[in-house]
């Protein structure tokens, strides 16, 4: 599984569209660090993973899905 390149460049770029889709405040990026990581033992790469130092902030894991996956469940 490959990271979605134009993604990985948005959230790279302009991490604050993630607050945006979660109406959450935009100025909290800047809170944030944003990565792209591979689990090794599984082999699956998360899109993107929004870290933080502050403890009262969730940590944020996105994948981005473009194509129909069976395996992918939606509540």
């Amino acid at each position: 599984m490959k990271t979605d390149n134009l993604f990985y460049q948005l959230f790279q770029t302009l991490p604050e569209v993630l607050f945006e889709i979660l109406e959450e405040p935009t100025d909290r990026a800047k809170d944030y660090q944003f990565a792209s990581i591979e689990v090794k033992s599984i082999s699956k790469t998360i899109d993107a993973v929004f870290t933080t130092n502050n403890k009262e902030y969730p940590i944020y894991f996105v994948e981005v899905q473009f194509q129909k996956d069976k395996e992918i469940l939606l509540n």
